[in-house]
């Protein structure tokens, strides 16, 4: 009894030990455990992940770092991933830059907030749980969440600006430097709930240098064209695990004036955007398009911007098989809901149009890799909404048009039965 005794207290004292760390931990004990993941990879037009192709059925949530910072918001991120989880989809796009404003992860040039850091870091942990990859956007070049023209300010503030043009952005050394040094911060954290650093997480499916870049003061195209090949060389020196994109929408320019007429105006070739020299560049693993008929035509009837839509993503997969010889990546395609007359069922029709075209260029191995929806909210964030917003199981048909892409871009890889949270088949 003596001995037994003996050894019971310091089992006793490991067993409570463990329990403390497991209490106090809390969502930190989610992560431990996780299975490892390949990187997605690049092989000419295919993604692949150990050894099979890889067909990207994803979305949109740009919210998810904002909503990760306070815990009253928190769970929306879980149950988007989980969501995203339960249709099958494979990646979520989603914002890793807050430039100035409420919550921002960046307060000044070169000042990054400890406590919106660690959201985002609860977002890649969260969704590495639930077998989710992501897209990280490293700036905006609109308005929202601070933008090019936030830096812009911060300079123009300190005196170090050369212009106060938004586009100055692109030339300015001094904005160049810093907006390095912020891609640099954010490529070599070390995550403090995994403990792994991002540019070693394959949880990150890829960066995206910049959401819809355009550089209006220089129509020819050279300026982005320098910007981004500045920008992209320097990424990869920093990290070549990861594959990277522009984040361009898809407007044809200057070095391809026979495609001019696939735009959805004169005015896209003049935005100092050009779709296949920007996506030439070495160091870009992959294009990205945008489709929005609805902005770019506000009167045209459903059907001729269906058609349109349908050419629009024929032409870049075209592209992609013949000129760049990369994957192609759908990475926002949206439906206004604020059309005069507008039906659920359109959106329906539009979906299908885009999984369709998807679906038949990966069944033919071709640079199609797939399409993500924007944006997709979890219940309760009206406020984060817009024309284009859905809480996808609101909207059965949609939902179910949601789930039969995921399932047929499986078959085409040959992984075993999409599963849901109740551990039962999704797909036939």
């Amino acid at each position: 009894m003596v001995a037994g005794n003996g050894l019971l207290v310091p089992i006793l004292g490991f067993a409570s030990s463990v329990a403390f760390i497991y209490m106090t931990l809390g969502d930190l004990r989610l992560y431990f455990a996780e299975p490892q993941l390949g990187f997605v990879e690049k092989n000419g037009t295919q993604f692949m992940v150990d050894g099979k192709a890889f067909y990207v059925n994803g979305w949109n949530s740009y919210w998810l770092m904002d909503q990760a910072v306070e815990e009253f918001s928190r769970p929306r991120v879980r149950a988007m991933l989980q969501a995203g989880a339960r249709m099958g989809l494979t990646v979520c796009r989603t914002w890793a830059f807050n430039d100035g404003g409420y919550n921002a992860l960046q307060l000044s040039l070169g000042t990054i907030d400890e406590r919106v850091f660690k959201g985002l870091d609860r977002v890649i942990a969260e969704a590495r749980h639930q077998g989710i990859r992501l897209i990280l956007c490293l700036v905006n070049n609109l308005h929202a969440y601070g933008g090019k023209g936030q830096y812009v300010q911060w300079a123009l503030e300190q005196g170090a600006a050369s212009s106060s043009s938004n586009d100055s952005f692109f030339s300015d050394p001094f904005i160049r430097s810093h907006f390095k040094n912020y891609m640099k911060t954010i490529l070599t954290r070390r995550n403090s709930l995994t403990g792994i650093k991002y540019k070693d997480d394959p949880t990150i499916f890829a960066w995206e240098i910049m959401n819809e870049p355009r550089c209006k003061s220089d129509p020819s195209g050279d300026t982005l064209q320098g910007w981004i090949k500045e920008m992209a060389e320097f990424v990869k020196s920093i990290d070549n695990k990861h594959l990277l994109s522009v984040g361009n929408e898809g407007f044809y320019g200057p070095t391809t004036p026979e495609k001019f007429d696939r735009n959805p105006g004169d005015w896209a070739s003049s935005l100092g955007v050009d779709f296949i020299r920007n996506n030439m560049i070495s160091a870009i693993d992959f294009a990205s398009v945008h489709a929005y008929p609805d902005n770019w035509f506000p009167e045209p009837s459903p059907e001729k911007k269906l058609n349109y839509l349908a050419k629009w993503v024929k032409s870049h997969i075209e592209d992609g098989d013949t000129m760049l010889q990369k994957p192609v990546l759908f990475t926002e395609f949206g439906i206004s809901t604020q059309q005069e007359g507008f039906e659920p069922t359109q959106r329906d029709a539009f979906y299908s149009t885009i999984y369709d075209i998807i679906y038949k260029s990966a069944k033919r191995r071709r640079s199609g890799a797939g399409a993500m929806a924007w944006q997709f909210l979890a219940g309760g964030m009206n406020e984060y909404g817009d024309a284009f917003a859905i809480v996808p199981w609101e909207w059965p048909s949609t939902y179910s048009l949601i789930i039969k892409q995921s399932c047929r871009l499986r078959a085409i890889r040959q992984d075993k039965g999409l599963v849901d949270s109740d551990s039962s088949s999704i797909c036939s």
